[in-house]
């Protein structure tokens, strides 16, 4: 379902725990092994086949259907970058690196980190019950901040319902207040007893984020500035009001197939609809400058290539001083397989584990981002495409990610 904010895209982009092998380490200033102690030897960087590479992520690309696609990979050999494509269907204009795009769910990082500085500063602590902050949170005296930032609150999807998706379809322009999504979301019956499971829920990181502005007194876009805009010197990048749903110049236009609501159940296009956008006659829809006001803490952020590998740099404390080094290893210890399953993907602190790499993935309806950094190796990948989900229903720049790092990796 594209109105997961990008949830659709974090489990095909977790799942590269079990494709690329067992995480070797966490990424704190002293790595401390997490993957399953069984699982195998740790993968390993082989040398840099900048044109065996380049062919991938272009086969790839073509064969998920995408307009245009844009990667970077900083290895200790460099930085390499490739483009693919165009901007749009059938389009003139090339993909750029300068190109702005919706980044989704990678939203999610700056929030949580936004949360940990508060925590630092003592202004909220991770084991605070939700409700001393939001006391219309349901037996939120029982849900901690911690077990939201970790989606294992039970609180339920509101972008997960028919009522938002029909909404979307309906008016793809409509300006969102994140009261709304809090007032769909909350009377919605729980998933499951806080603490005993995990559920990706968007609604957890809107709640945050209103959290957030409420102990800093700012609007969430200042204190997205000034904490972590500013400081890392990410000038490309921004959040925009809810009432914007424009793309700073210059960006990549994004597509997406079908209806959300036509989605909810799986973004795989059914097979009549597969064979007639493969012959042409069924094509993608324009959602370059549908309003992302619902996604807002979430996942409407906008950014370019090369600030998301800063800033994934930074989320792993290289780079950057967002966050003490001990707050560092406790996030990056906060991993947590998402379910009993040998080899399960981890989830932390709003920040993901694929493989050997850690950081997240993001999508909204046209765009999908992958970001991830191993400091093992000291590999930065970055990945984005703009027809998501792709018409089998995957995420197309998770997806080229998982391959990439396959041939970048010996097991």
């Amino acid at each position: 379902m594209r109105t997961t904010a990008g949830a659709a895209a974090v489990v095909i982009a977790l799942t590269f725990a079990a494709c690329t092998g067992p995480a070797p380490s966490s990424p704190s200033a002293s790595p401390t092994p997490t993957g399953d102690a069984e699982a195998g030897p740790t993968p390993t960087l082989k040398p840099f086949d900048e044109a065996a590479i380049t062919a991938l992520f272009e086969e790839t690309a073509e064969e998920l259907g995408q307009p245009g696609a844009a990667m970077l990979i900083r290895t200790p050999d460099g930085e390499f970058t490739m483009t693919y494509g165009t901007t749009s269907p059938g389009g003139s204009t090339p993909v750029s690196l300068d190109d702005h795009i919706r980044v989704g769910s990678n939203t999610k990082t700056w929030t949580g980190t936004v949360i940990l500085q508060l925590v630092e500063e003592g202004k909220i602590a991770l084991d605070d019950p939700v409700s001393t902050y939001r006391p219309d949170v349901p037996n939120g005296e029982n849900i901690t901040i911690e077990q939201m930032l970790m989606m294992r609150s039970g609180l339920a999807n509101y972008t997960e319902t028919l009522e938002l998706n029909a909404a979307l379809d309906a008016d793809p322009q409509r300006v969102w207040q994140p009261e709304e999504l809090v007032a769909m979301a909350l009377p919605l019956p729980v998933d499951f007893e806080p603490g005993t499971g995990y559920h990706y829920s968007n609604t957890n990181t809107i709640l945050l984020g209103l959290i957030a502005e409420q102990l800093d007194g700012k609007p969430l876009a200042q204190i997205y500035a000034d904490r972590l805009f500013t400081p890392l010197g990410l000038s490309e990048t921004s959040f925009p009001a809810i009432e914007d749903s424009s793309l700073p110049t210059p960006h990549s236009d994004g597509y997406y197939w079908w209806t959300n609501v036509n989605t909810i159940g799986s973004s795989k296009l059914p097979p009549d609809l597969m064979g007639q956008a493969n012959a042409g006659t069924f094509l993608p829809n324009d959602g370059t400058l549908d309003n992302p006001s619902w996604a807002w803490s979430a996942g409407s952020g906008i950014s370019t290539i090369g600030d998301l590998a800063d800033w994934v740099e930074a989320l792993n404390g290289k780079g950057g001083d967002l966050l003490s080094p001990e707050m560092q290893e406790a996030r990056m210890n906060s991993l947590t397989p998402t379910s009993p399953a040998p080899n399960a993907p981890r989830y932390g602190w709003n920040i993901g584990q694929f493989g050997q790499f850690y950081g997240h993935s993001g999508e909204l309806p046209g765009f999908n981002s992958f970001m991830g950094y191993d400091p093992v190796a000291d590999v930065t990948l970055v990945v984005w495409a703009n027809l998501a989900p792709a018409a089998n229903g995957t995420g197309p720049a998770a997806s080229i990610a998982q391959l990439v790092i396959k041939e970048m990796y010996t097991e």
